[in-house]
């Protein structure tokens, strides 16, 4: 017997008369959604092509990807208000459906109930099967949801490429900001709330703002810095605009930031700018000249471990220092440091007078008291 397939416009006819009766909304939704699983009826899974406008004109042949996104997305029909509301109900409606037959696990919380809904879509679109994957059921449920969010998302991109803009004096690459403003449409789907009243787009573009600011806080530097100094250094910015002394205190740009001078201290040093070792000197009228150039050591050698912040003999120095003089033996002979070679467990008991086992005891020991975050930050950069 063939599967019954509900369309979007039944649905949207059966949701929009549950909608008139708000606070009743979720529980009439719900009780239809038990008789639609009973019966076995799906819903309808729209072709993305059904939203978009035949090309007016052809992309431009040597089009950048930015370009021929924009002449993408210029085909996309805008939702109006009405549409864009039974388009949010649909969504709702897919996801409660999906959290029906995934049981009562898939109502711990939205964020569960989603999770892997795009993989679990891609599964089912592509026939795959296997003893792993979930029932038919819940991946077609699951291809139901990702094509209704997907559809939100696609009618809303063009939100993207206009605020992004306003991004454009960062020297952050566009892509990678359309990128997280285009992931960031789908947490605001799974957000969006139709019963208040707001457009979508009113809701998604703080959705969007804190994508962006998120992005240029967390990769705008060569080295991250934390996002609260970050912040404390736009407010002692600020300060130094007010107080019209650039090289204040940091007592005086803490009083008029309202900051702790440790805060001031910490979000100044962490503004150091990096500069690439391959770099000309002097801008582009350099005279051939490189930043790496004034670092070369003055040996014959190409290496010199006077140029590392902490060398690998250091750092072992430091940590042997943690350990008793028994223990530094047993280490140093086990593992050969300062030494010709690595001993094994009868040599260094024979060594001591001591048991084989009593040798390994030592040796887990001082390897535990060793396994510290202080010496692995040390020891870090040889072990790579």
């Amino acid at each position: 017997m063939a599967r019954k397939t509900l369309t979007h416009a039944e649905v949207d006819r059966k949701l929009d008369g549950f909608a008139a009766e708000p606070e009743r909304f979720e529980a009439l939704t719900r009780a239809w959604i038990t008789s639609l699983e009973r019966r076995g009826t799906d819903l309808e899974i729209s072709d993305p092509s059904s939203w978009r406008r035949p090309a007016a004109t052809a992309a431009p042949q040597r089009a950048s990807n930015l370009d021929q996104l924009r002449h993408d997305v210029d085909r996309i029909v805008i939702l109006d208000r009405e549409a864009e509301a039974q388009l949010a109900r649909r969504v709702e409606f897919a996801r409660w459906r999906l959290e029906a037959v995934r049981g009562p696990a898939a109502a711990d919380g939205e964020a569960d109930a989603l999770e892997g809904v795009g993989w679990l879509a891609s599964t089912w679109t592509k026939g795959t099967r296997g003893p792993d994957l979930p029932s038919e059921k819940v991946m077609r449920r699951a291809a139901e949801l990702h094509s209704l969010r997907t559809e939100m998302v696609e009618r809303n991109l063009y939100l993207v490429l206009i605020n992004v803009e306003r991004y454009a004096h960062t020297a952050t690459n566009r892509h990678d900001l359309v990128q997280e403003g285009s992931a960031a449409l789908f947490r605001a789907v799974d957000g969006f709330d139709w019963r208040r009243g707001l457009l979508f787009r009113t809701y998604a573009v703080h959705w969007l703002n804190q994508a962006f600011r998120n992005y240029l806080y967390n990769f705008s530097n060569t080295v991250r810095v934390p996002v609260y100094l970050q912040k404390a250094l736009r407010q002692i910015h600020q300060a130094q605009i007010k107080l019209g002394n650039p090289a204040a205190t940091h007592e005086e740009l803490a009083a008029t930031a309202d900051l702790t001078p440790n805060l001031v201290e910490s979000a100044l040093g962490a503004a150091r700018s990096s500069y690439s070792l391959d770099a000309e000197l002097g801008g582009d009228g350099g005279n051939g000249n490189r930043l790496r150039d004034l670092l070369v050591a003055e040996d014959d050698g190409p290496y010199d471990t006077g140029l590392e912040d902490v060398s690998l003999e250091q750092g072992l120095g430091k940590a042997m220092e943690r350990l008793s003089d028994r223990e530094q033996l047993v280490v140093g002979m086990r593992f050969g440091i300062g030494r010709d070679r690595e001993s094994t467990l009868a040599e260094v008991a024979a060594e001591l007078g001591v048991s084989v086992e009593r040798v390994r005891q030592i040796q887990v020991r001082a390897l535990a008291k060793l396994n510290t975050p202080a010496l692995r930050r040390e020891l870090d950069p040889f072990l790579n």
